[in-house]
């Protein structure tokens, strides 16, 4: 029987930036310009982006969460990893997540969205659903092309160094502008993680693949992390389509479903989840509700997003998981 594999050979790795790539302003010259007009331009940029967002509040569907409910997610940065320990003794390592200055730059409503190529993708697999844009990393416009800086004129706030989109439902849509934060999301909540991989580069199969590779004597020569053979020693003398060979290592677009999150730090919008996130440190990674039924929220979280009190009260700098001890308090307790 002749050997078959149904193997695609449609490439998977897509290592240029998406087409909302912010632009630079490569014709930047600062030479002839006064102190008086650098300033007169800081207050140009401030009037610019300092308009009322064009979307009233009343155009927004309202409605009460429920299970099928969809939220935006959030726009953060891998700080690094730090354990936590809980009140039996075990200690727990999470991965701290600060979410970056996020604000939302734009909302499509579905019916708008399915005309778009990206929508009409999606809609063919799934129900109808809206897309929210949510920058984060605030820059200076003048380092940008103007067709760039455009996108953030209606919203009114300065132009992103980060975009992103997240399919909604409509019940979970929010004004441009509405700053997004870590109370966004509850401790115990369990979300998913988004991210790229650590890139590598050109590997071996050694360190690709985990290939043993050859002996280190005995007659070796230059063998000693090859991959050996590629043929299949029968009929068909040709490599197949998706053999382990060397190649470009990591820079995969992967998710992390099913983290719990441990700890949320109000102060600094840091976020602790449990265990390891796509990416090395100082990564850019997206954070929304899960996808896991079994995982999924059973109460209500901040619908659609967490607004500060309008008293102006702050709320506790750190908000921990029961299970986790907290230091200062009593370890022993008659």
């Amino acid at each position: 029987m002749q050997q078959t594999r149904e193997m695609s050979r449609v490439k998977r790795r897509f290592t240029h930036p998406p087409y909302w790539h912010q632009l630079k302003n490569v014709n930047r010259n600062d030479q002839d310009i006064t102190p008086e007009n650098k300033s007169f331009i800081q207050e140009a940029i401030q009037d610019k982006y300092s308009q009322v967002s064009p979307i009233n509040a009343e155009e927004l569907e309202k409605s009460e969460w429920d299970q099928k409910t969809v939220r935006s997610g959030v726009i953060a940065r891998n700080i690094g990893n730090y354990p936590l320990w809980k009140k039996d003794g075990s200690a727990v390592y999470c991965t701290l997540l600060q979410v970056l200055d996020n604000h939302v730059i734009r909302y499509i409503p579905p019916e708008k969205y399915a005309t778009t190529l990206m929508g009409a993708k999606k809609f063919k697999t799934r129900k109808a659903l809206g897309c929210l844009v949510v920058g984060a990393e605030a820059t200076n416009p003048e380092r940008f092309s103007k067709q760039y800086c455009d996108l953030f004129t209606e919203s009114g706030v300065m132009p992103k160094k980060r975009l992103a989109r997240f399919l909604i439902t409509p019940n979970s849509a929010l004004l441009p502008s509405t700053p997004l934060s870590a109370g966004h999301f509850l401790v115990g909540q369990t979300v998913d993680v988004y991210g790229k991989t650590t890139d590598y580069g050109f590997q071996g199969v050694i360190k690709r693949h985990g290939f043993k590779g050859g002996p280190a004597s005995h007659g070796a020569t230059k063998w000693h992390r090859r991959g050996g053979t590629l043929g299949t020693g029968r009929n068909k003398a040709r490599v197949w389509p998706g053999a382990k060979m060397p190649g470009h290592m990591g820079s995969e677009r992967r998710y992390n479903r099913g983290l719990q999150i441990m700890r949320i730090n109000s102060k600094y919008n840091v976020i602790y989840v449990r265990g390891s996130v796509p990416g090395p440190r100082n990564s850019i990674v997206y954070i929304f509700d899960t996808l896991l039924p079994r995982k999924k929220l059973r109460e209500a979280p901040p619908h659609p997003t967490y607004f500060p009190p309008e008293d102006g009260s702050l709320p506790s700098e750190d908000e921990c998981h029961s299970s986790i001890h907290v230091f200062g308090s009593p370890s022993i307790s008659a």
